[in-house]
């Protein structure tokens, strides 16, 4: 099981251009602060984007995908209302479709980016899984 300690970790291996800010990022706050770390991770994630470099988002589909499915209840969490949530907002309040991520995610993570979307929309009351 994947721990709140390590959850990170995974990120930064499947996207190595996030390892300076990352290291910054535990220098200010530790590796307590994560829902931090999940936005400055959506900032990147969008310089990336811009820079038309995606090279890296099916990596990092597959370790978010691997939070939601071998995580702790924390990590899962963390995982829709920490990252997904962050490249929503981050790229959806930057003028960006966050749908243009969203193509490269594994299916359970995809099922809870769908949940997002349906809470936000206000066809549900609360983030489930969906589809």
């Amino acid at each position: 099981m994947i721990e709140q300690s390590q959850a990170m970790l995974h990120i930064v291996e499947a996207c190595p251009s996030f390892r300076s800010a990352w290291k910054a990022h535990l220098l200010e706050y530790g590796n307590d602060v994560l829902y931090v770390a999940a936005g400055e991770l959506a900032d990147h994630l969008l310089v990336l984007h811009r820079a038309g470099d995606s090279s890296t988002f099916p990596d990092l589909a597959a370790a978010v995908e691997r939070l939601h499915v071998s995580g702790s209840p924390w990590v899962q969490e963390f995982a829709t209302v920490g990252i997904l949530e962050a490249i929503q907002n981050v790229w959806g309040n930057a003028g960006v479709d966050p749908e243009t991520f969203a193509i490269h995610l594994c299916p359970e993570s995809l099922r809870w980016w769908k949940g997002l979307n349906n809470f936000w929309s206000g066809r549900a009351p609360i983030v489930v899984a969906s589809g």
